[in-house]
């Protein structure tokens, strides 16, 4: 009977270890499943929709083939079709029918930014661009893997001229572990086990079954005889010599067989695992990140303008940019990033600096984490964004804020606004970057003062000090421009003129645009640029002004004059204006000054 059982367990070991390899070789199921389309049609772009992306669950690995060069980007839906305009583009979609995708030739609707801006050339290559979350090109054919929530697209092209590839195929990884080919390995080299030990049992029952019995009655006791020596004894493996080797075979296969199922079986594909809790919500790598989908969005308010890893993507290229032409006093690579009174002062620098190689340079821009993120709340064009860099070190490295905008979907968002923040600005509390902020018109009266009526009216302290009107509205402390730049410092310079000539002061509107955006006190940030002229003029026209050493000299390109130099300065200034029914002061939040132009006096 131990035989038989023996015989069971052989048979049933056997065939759980055979079943449990099959579920990983012949049972086993693909490790993703895919999707392909053929763009054929010629159009520049294709756009793979979000619907065809979420398919199926799990992240989404792309593979795109048939030219020359390769470019896929991947932005939320709205922002790809901004960009694509009014062109024409292969728009692959999925039918919810039967599974697969389709191509479908589709015609973009143009973007109307709210300012009129004089005619560009549109950009027809996508690459670059600031609005893509992140981008890949590569020769011929690219694979590439992202996790894309809903609400988020794939733009394919060439170069935005040639054809877009031909070729697409979305693949999604699938759950292809086999939890019980583990357990069914092992179990059937146990019972294998399990039936080597009954067949040892067995055979040695046999054995000591077949042994010779003896049953002698005792008779009368007989006195001892004398010892007659022993005979050998013959050891039983002896006398069942041939079947010793085949004992040991037994024992070695099983122990191998085991050993090895064992070791295979280790993989956690092989195993029961415990269900998750919840299942994990796919996100966008790298963005819109876990800070991007935390805080709630109203249905009705429109998405912030950037999400804050695409604007360390942006700042890092700005940052890198700029310190590459200030290095090399490239104004045209400057002209690609920079705008407005922040581009005036930094080209005003290096007409200076190509004179005067001694004289300072712009301050630069930090390469430094963003701590803090602002961007304005629409979903048309033009776009604002604010940010802040600081430095760990910022004793040696100025925090800066920096005002960005982007005009039109094909143009990168430029620097209208640098400036340095003062050592005691504390910036107000401000919606989250998921959020955003609206835009608030420079004529706004719900403010303590219009945004537009600002610029001037702190221009005017720095021109007359107490005897300004505006000067309580505004807050004294901690105010180191006016220390620099106010009228102690005007009158110090005309106490440093000789009799020989005069100096006036007057002020401008300057050439940035007035950004305000709202803060969480109802209040606002308030960005304005002031041009301050300087004019200096020889008295009654019979003396001689000799430029000094140094910008002014630099930008008129006169050793003396006879007529009166005029010199503009920009002023970069972003101020906190609370609500209007606050008791507290406008403060100065940061600025920046340069020497933008020197001219004689005609």
């Amino acid at each position: 009977m131990r035989f038989v059982f023996a015989i069971l367990a052989f048979v049933l070991a056997a065939l759980m270890i055979a079943f449990g390899i099959a579920q990983r070789t012949v049972f086993l199921e693909p490790a993703s499943t895919s999707l392909s389309a053929t763009v054929d049609d010629g159009a520049p772009y294709a756009v793979i929709d979000g619907a065809a992306l979420g398919a199926f669950p799990g992240s989404q690995t792309i593979t795109v083939s048939g030219s020359d060069s390769v470019f896929v980007a991947y932005a939320r839906t709205a922002d790809i079709q901004a960009w694509i305009g009014a062109d024409e583009y292969a728009a692959v979609g999925l039918d919810a029918d039967t599974g697969k995708l389709t191509v479908t030739p589709a015609t973009g609707t143009a973007v109307t930014p709210a300012a009129e801006t004089e005619a560009a050339p549109l950009a027809t290559d996508p690459a670059g661009s600031d609005l893509w979350l992140e981008e890949y090109t590569g020769d011929r054919s690219l694979t590439t893997t992202i996790s894309a929530p809903e609400g988020i697209s794939v733009l394919v092209a060439s170069d935005g001229t040639a054809p877009a590839p031909t070729d697409i195929t979305v693949a999604w990884p699938t759950d292809n572990a086999t939890p019980w080919a583990g357990p069914l390995i092992v179990g059937g080299a146990l019972i294998g086990l399990l039936g080597f030990v009954i067949y040892l049992l067995g055979l040695l029952h046999f054995r000591r079954s077949r042994r010779p019995r003896r049953n002698v009655p005792r008779g009368p006791r007989m006195p001892r005889l004398p010892r007659v020596p022993r005979p050998k004894t013959i050891k039983a493996s002896e006398i069942t010599g041939p079947r010793r080797s085949i004992g040991r075979s037994m024992i070695a296969v099983p122990l191998v067989l085991v050993s090895g199922l064992v070791l295979s079986g280790c993989s956690p594909e092989f195993w029961p695992t415990a269900a998750p809790e919840a299942a994990a919500t796919a996100t966008a790598t790298p963005s819109p990140s876990a800070e991007d989908t935390e805080a709630p969005v109203a249905d009705e308010a429109p998405e912030p303008a950037v999400t804050v890893p695409q604007l360390e993507r942006i700042v890092g290229d700005i940052v890198a940019l700029t310190a590459e032409a200030d290095a090399n006093l490239d104004a045209d690579s400057l002209a690609t990033r920079f705008t407005g009174p922040a581009l005036e002062q930094r080209l005003a620098n290096y007409k200076v600096r190509a004179a005067d190689a001694s004289y300072a340079a712009t301050v630069a821009l930090p390469d430094s984490p963003l701590t803090l993120t602002l961007p304005q709340q629409t979903d048309a064009w033009p776009r604002v964004v604010m940010t802040v860099l600081q430095s760990a070190d910022e004793a040696s490295v100025p925090t800066m804020a920096l005002i960005l905008k982007q005009e039109s979907p094909r143009e990168n968002y430029l620097v209208e606004y640098a400036v340095q923040l003062e050592a005691s600005a504390k910036v107000p509390s401000v919606a989250p970057a998921t959020i955003g902020a609206p835009l608030i018109a420079p004529d706004n009266k719900f403010m303590s003062m219009a945004p537009n009526a600002v610029g001037p009216a702190y221009a005017d302290i720095l021109l007359k000090g107490e005897a300004s009107p505006s000067f309580p509205l505004f807050e004294a402390k901690g105010d180191t421009a006016r220390t620099q730049l106010g009228l102690e410092y005007k009158e110090k310079q005309l106490l440093e003129l000789e009799d020989t000539g005069t100096m006036e002061f007057t002020n401008a509107v300057g050439s940035g645009e007035i950004i305000a955006l709202a803060t969480n006190d109802s209040g606002s940030i308030v960005a304005v640029s002031v041009n301050e002229i300087t004019t200096v003029t020889p008295v009654a026209g019979k003396a001689t002004i000799t430029p000094k050493e140094g910008p002014s000299k630099a930008l008129s390109g006169i050793e003396e004059t006879t007529k009166g130099i005029q010199s503009t300065y920009s002023e970069q200034l972003l101020f906190h204006v609370p609500a209007a029914n606050s008791t507290d002061k406008i403060v100065l939040l940061g600025f920046s000054q340069g020497l933008i132009n020197s001219v004689e006096l005609p």
